[in-house]
């Protein structure tokens, strides 16, 4: 008898799509700007652009600088780079090899996850996490071990990271300062860190975006500058954050030439190159700035930090007072609703203050009593803000 069964169509979602979810940062920038509140949810960071850097970047525009750049970026933009890596944390990096210049140090991860990693591949991260670490990796099918830290002060457990290593860890994600938490991990964490990546052959990669955001004396330690650490190491971080330029998708990786090269090839594959005229804004910025610009920058959000934190205690939404990024988890539990998300809403609906969902960070079934809040804001729309959250007078109500 012939076959008379319909053919299977081909027409269907790929293995990774039908799990795919709108990142929860993004759908509550949306509900946000829907009721016209006030973003704290998503980490853009509208304050002043230097004007160095703007107008470098303008001027650079209007001379031509309009067309593709080599793969890995302009050589001014890369010597910059380097320079600024000598000086603050004493690293020699090559501009020709070991400096790519990427489309946001979100491009720089996808690259280097192409460059080094495989499916089925196991990369350890710290809980609370960056919602797109965890799904760069998924994307390119390795598996993200998540390591719990201590909740209130997230202290790093030496004897869970130990045991979530096994045969298939490639490597270790490091994000500090942190994001979500403001987390700036210890030198003692970062060692043991680093003896965990010695001990068993693995990369280490560090989104260090947050770099000079730090508080109360806290410092930045560059993992790579720990014995035995370099060649190992994938830094990746930008300056989005640093010079207010989000939207501008501006951001490197420094590593051995080894691992670079292929990098920039699936960089290049993906991406072609980052924005040409507006590299010559941030380089500007790196060649000109004087370091009061750098401890301006943590002094001013450190101002900011205070400024919420208050608020957010006098709205009986308890902080974890961060040492650094520019993000606050608070407690949730005055709040109706069963999940963050709710209790994220509610709060929208109650004050126009946008918030995400401390679920956003954590495996399934936790953070649902936690928010985050984003404080680098104009300071009228933080003031703003805060006045609103200390409206939180009695329980509310959805």
């Amino acid at each position: 008898m012939p076959n008379t069964a319909a053919p299977a169509s081909r027409l269907y979602l790929s293995e990774l799509a039908p799990g795919t979810v709108q990142s929860e940062i993004r759908a509550m920038s949306m509900a946000c700007d829907a009721m016209g509140g006030i973003n704290l949810a998503q980490g853009i960071c509208d304050t002043p652009v230097s004007s160095a850097v703007e107008e470098a970047a303008i001027a650079a525009i209007r001379n031509g600088e309009n067309i593709y750049t080599r793969l890995d970026g302009i050589s001014r933009l890369r010597n910059a780079i380097a320079v600024k890596q000598e000086r603050d944390y004493g690293l020699t990096y090559q501009p020709e090899g070991e400096i790519l210049v990427a489309s946001g140090a979100t491009a720089g991860l996808h690259a280097a996850a192409m460059a080094l990693l495989n499916p089925g591949d196991e990369v350890i991260l710290f809980e609370p996490f960056y919602g797109y670490h965890v799904a760069t990796l998924k994307s390119m099918r390795v598996k993200p071990v998540f390591v719990p830290l201590a909740e209130g002060d997230f202290a790093l457990d030496t004897d869970a990271l130990k045991a979530a290593i096994t045969s298939k860890t490639r490597a270790i994600l490091l994000n500090t300062p942190a994001n979500p938490s403001g987390k700036v991990f210890t030198l003692a964490e970062t060692e043991a860190i680093a003896e965990a990546v010695l001990e068993h052959d693995l990369f280490l990669i560090t989104d260090e975006i947050y770099e000079y955001f730090v508080y109360d004396n806290a410092r930045h330690i560059a993992p790579a500058t720990l014995p035995g650490m370099k060649d190992r190491t994938i830094i990746l971080s930008g300056f989005s954050k640093t010079f207010s330029v989000t939207g501008w998708r501006l951001g490197y990786v420094c590593a051995s030439e080894k691992w670079l090269a292929p990098m920039a090839y699936f960089h290049d594959l993906t991406y072609v190159c980052a924005p040409s005229a507006l590299q010559h804004g941030v380089a500007e910025g790196l060649e000109k700035l004087p370091p009061s610009f750098y401890t301006d920058l943590a002094a001013d959000h450190q101002s900011k930090r205070e400024r919420i934190v208050s608020a957010l205690r006098d709205a009986g939404l308890t902080p974890s007072v961060p040492a650094g990024a520019y993000y606050i988890l608070a407690d949730a539990s005055r709040l109706e609703g069963e999940t963050a998300a709710q209790k994220a809403r509610v709060l929208l609906a109650a004050t126009g203050v946008g918030s995400v969902a401390g679920s956003a960070f954590f495996q399934k079934g936790r953070g649902e009593n936690l928010l985050r809040f984003c404080f680098a804001k104009k300071d009228v729309d933080l003031d703003e803000a805060c006045s609103r959250l200390r409206k939180l007078e009695q329980p509310v109500l959805p």
